[in-house]
């Protein structure tokens, strides 16, 4: 795989920073998850192909254990508030003087400067910053945050494991590592760059909600079907909007003007009404094969069953049957190949990594009797 060879060291965390593990080990990266003792359970659902060590890091020879672990590797990624690690002398000043090569991804909500450094907060939060929180939700109504998808995953692990490719990338040309700030204020607008370069077109100079692409435009927005489900619409351009009319049993004549914005609510009404006419089905077999852009709004358990993801393998069942999307992008030669077994248990690792990074045997077993470190092979064995 493309990320074959690369030994990541992954600080366990919330949300953003396992689902940037889980894009490196997806595509081939040895990621080891760094948990803390005497932890019931993992709450980290993106634990897809990592190992877990188990560390006591309120004690220094637990800090001494982590910080070798990191100089063998070739990326440390933390998701600790400013000043954390330099605390436990961790931080990357001092890792990077014994390993040069060390990429030190750093990510964070509010970024390692600025008067929000140290600040808490959630991706409402950081979206809120972002200015993007402003522009999200319908006419009238007060801005909603779409799920944690935007800061958390989009703009914060997502964009933490492409600064990270990037970084591997100079290495091999300079031979250097470096720190990566990841901010996922940042990250969610950069994502949304599309919405300061395309303010000039006119696409966001209306309220909230009563714009192109937010819900305002009646053919850009999703309907419900006689069964309670619902369809998707996104017939933008004059050609496909005539297939969707066509596809309606409509005729343009008799509607206002696709860019009459006035008449939005009337058509809107139309559009509501119709698609309430049949089932979600029965417009699945009206537009397949068109160009109206109308698709069925598929659920989590749906979407394997759908004939055109089924065609392309978009998404697997795990050994324990659960649904997970294949990673993305697909790549020709060195594709990623996602682990289908289990999670690891915390800790579950721990002896085998310690022998791989140089512990002699009693030094691991010393440290398991102390407390300093975990171990839950036989849990795993069970």
């Amino acid at each position: 795989m493309a990320l074959a060879g690369v030994r990541v060291i992954e600080l366990a965390g919330l949300a953003p920073a396992p689902f940037c593990g889980m894009i490196l080990a997806d595509f081939g990266a040895r990621v080891i998850r760094v948990d803390r003792t005497k932890v019931p359970m993992t709450v980290d659902t993106q634990a897809r192909g990592k190992q877990s060590v188990a560390l006591n890091l309120k004690n220094p020879r637990g800090v001494a254990v982590l910080k070798r672990l990191c100089v063998q590797s070739d990326v440390v990624l933390e998701p600790y508030r400013k000043g954390v690690m330099e605390k436990m002398g961790l931080g990357p000043e001092d890792l990077l003087k014994e390993n040069p090569r060390l990429i030190y991804a750093r990510l964070t909500g509010y970024g390692q400067s600025g008067s929000y450094a140290k600040a808490a907060g959630h991706d409402i939060n950081y979206l809120a910053m972002s200015g993007l929180l402003s522009m999200l939700g319908r006419s009238s109504e007060k801005p909603y945050a779409p799920l944690n998808l935007v800061a958390d995953f989009a703009g914060g692990g997502l964009m933490c494991a492409f600064g990270i490719v990037l970084a591997l990338l100079e290495r091999s040309r300079s031979g250097q590592g470096q720190i990566i700030d990841a901010s996922m204020v940042e990250g969610a607008a950069y994502v949304g760059s599309f919405m300061w370069k395309s303010r000039s077109l006119g696409l966001w100079n209306r309220p909230r909600g009563e714009n192109l692409l937010d819900s305002g435009a009646p053919f850009y927005d999703t309907y419900r079907t006689s069964d309670g489900k619902y369809i998707a619409v996104g017939a933008i351009e004059p050609q496909f909007y005539q297939q969707l009319i066509q596809g309606l049993g409509l005729y343009e004549a008799d509607l206002p003007a696709q860019m009459s914005v006035s008449d939005w609510p009337q058509l809107r009404q139309t559009f509501t009404r119709v698609f309430a006419s049949k089932t979600q089905e029965e417009w699945i077999r009206v537009f397949d094969g068109t160009d109206a852009c109308v698709t069925p709004v598929l659920s989590l358990d749906e979407v394997l069953s759908h004939p055109h993801n089924q065609a392309r393998g978009s998404f697997f069942k795990d050994s324990q049957g659960e649904i997970s999307p294949r990673p993305a992008p697909v790549l020709s030669r060195s594709p990623a190949e996602p682990c289908h077994s289990r999670d690891p248990f915390i800790g579950e690792h721990t002896r085998s990594v310690l022998k791989e990074y140089g512990f002699e045997q009693a030094q691991i077993e010393q440290l398991l009797s102390a407390g300093i470190a975990e171990c839950n092979e036989a849990k795993a064995r069970l």
